[in-house]
């Protein structure tokens, strides 16, 4: 096969013809390299990259055991870069702060584990935000991620190298992690999809159910559902993990007629949204209307004021660790929404942490009655971001249609509540505004309905198509000049 059809299939795809020697892993590993090589420069997305000749000779290896044993799992000579916040033993591990500018991974976290005994070569290290603070990936370590829709705008973030590469098809797929839509969030700004998935799906030590969930990135739900298969699933070391066997095999498009979906919108009236944001998101809940779906426009019944002082203490609670990053001599190399977190962190009382864990129960009870087992809805529909991919030289949006922003991530609050109540969510393509900038939404489904929330993304899809309908430029195929209309 040509390097550009390889490229084109996604990880789904390469893996079937992987196994049925159709293709070699040296070939589909080539090319993605050339690929990189040739679109990289232009959104600096996969950074710290690994010797080619290394690994060229990895995906030798993996040929050479597909022929001795067949393969090691279903990611078997798929290459992958893994995001820059994770451990990878032998690779640099920076979280793109100069105070980690020398780290290198000793040990793989152990969802990276899991993904290297799937048989994945990887091919270097996705760029972050510093320390994956703010929805924009740049940092003083590998500079900035910019968005293949248009180079002068950011790609958002944290996992804006993720998301960037998908796009331009230097990935087949790829990992993210979210704790404030950092999956969802990209995923908007450069036309592709992210799940966040249930609390606990994929293991995590501790015995504290922060916020954080690491999650699978691809430009197709079944792109998505494969590497969540490898990323899930019980673990002895993980106390807080889910023990049930998440079964993502044949994966349908939900049937949606007689559904419930609640469309939240700007949560009446409480979001600064930037023009066009929520008529595109209205017309990703019209295309599951038009399936059948019983679209409903929707207010949660809750104090979300409440709700968004609890997030915060949430977050800076769970910054607490990086209490270190404060040092004479450290700080100085730290951005400043790093040392402000880490500061109100350390401020905070224990009864203020008990306050934030009883609204975070009572939000999550909330949230049972919408769309739990005997909720109101099958499902909830939500912007993803509230703006527009914006330049790549602001750090972070100020202000939305004249409204001013009271915190670096205020303009992210769209995201919050369904970090808090530790649902899944799947980040889609919505569509692109006049200047051909994307969008996305978030469906939102029941505790631990992530086979809900993919089936009925897979509907959705194969309604819009919006990925390979409107392409970055430098990823249309080489007979076409012009991408396809912007609607």
């Amino acid at each position: 096969m040509a390097d550009s059809a390889l490229v084109e299939l996604g990880a789904a795809g390469l893996a079937e013809r992987i196994a049925a020697r159709e293709v070699s892993c040296v070939e589909v590993v080539a090319a993605h390299l050339d690929r990189i090589d040739a679109l990289n420069p232009q959104v600096n997305a996969i950074v710290a990259r690994r010797d080619r000749d290394e690994v060229l000779a990895e995906a030798a290896e993996r040929d050479r055991a597909l022929d001795r044993s067949g393969p090691a799992g279903p990611l078997h000579g798929i290459p992958m870069a893994i995001k820059d916040l994770a451990e990878v033993a032998g690779q640099p591990w920076t979280a793109g702060s100069p105070a980690f500018r020398d780290r290198v991974g000793a040990v793989d976290d152990p969802f990276v584990a899991r993904v290297r005994a799937a048989g994945a070569v990887l091919v270097g290290r996705t760029n972050v935000p510093e320390l994956g603070l703010g929805s924009q990936s740049y940092n003083p370590v590998w500079g900035t991620t910019t968005n293949p829709y248009d180079a002068s705008r950011t790609a958002g973030g944290s996992s804006g190298g993720a998301a960037a590469a998908l796009a331009l098809r230097m990935l087949p797929v790829a990992d993210g992690s979210d704790y404030m839509g950092s999956l969802r969030n990209p995923a908007a700004f450069c036309n592709v999809l992210g799940l966040r998935p249930s609390r606990g799906r994929v293991p995590q030590p501790g015995f504290v159910a922060q916020l954080s969930e690491v999650g699978p990135m691809g430009r197709s739900v079944a792109d998505v559902a494969l590497l969540l298969s490898v990323l899930a699933g019980p673990d002895p070391a993980a106390p807080l993990a889910l023990t049930d066997r998440l079964d993502l095999t044949d994966l349908r498009p939900a049937e949606l007629r007689g559904r419930r979906v609640a469309w939240l919108g700007d949560l009446g009236g409480r979001l600064a949204t930037e023009p066009g944001v929520l008529e595109l998101g209205r017309g990703a809940a019209d295309a599951l209307a038009g399936l059948g779906a019983d679209v409903v426009e929707f207010v949660p019944p809750f104090d979300l004021d409440r709700l968004w002082s609890a997030f915060l203490v949430w977050r800076w609670w769970g910054m607490v660790g990086k209490a270190p990053l404060l040092a004479e001599g450290v700080r100085e190399l730290v951005k400043p929404e790093a040392r402000w977190e880490i500061e109100r962190g350390l401020a905070l009382t224990p009864a203020a942490i008990a306050d934030a864990m009883a609204v975070r129960d009572e939000w999550y009870a909330a949230v049972v009655r919408m769309v739990g087992p005997a909720g109101s809805f099958d499902a909830l529909l939500a912007p993803s971001a509230q703006v527009f991919p914006f330049p790549a030289d602001v750090h972070w949006p100020a202000e939305i249609d004249g409204r001013p922003m009271d915190t670096y991530h205020r303009w992210m609050e769209t995201v919050a509540p369904w970090s808090m109540a530790g649902i899944p969510v799947l980040g889609m393509p919505a569509g692109f505004d006049a200047r051909g900038l994307p969008t996305g939404v978030q469906l939102i489904g029941p505790p631990g309905g992530d086979r809900r929330v993919l089936e009925i993304g897979l509907a959705y899809e194969r309604a819009t198509g919006w990925v390979d309908r409107v392409r970055p430029p430098a990823a249309l195929p080489t007979d076409e000049s012009e991408p396809a209309p912007r609607s």
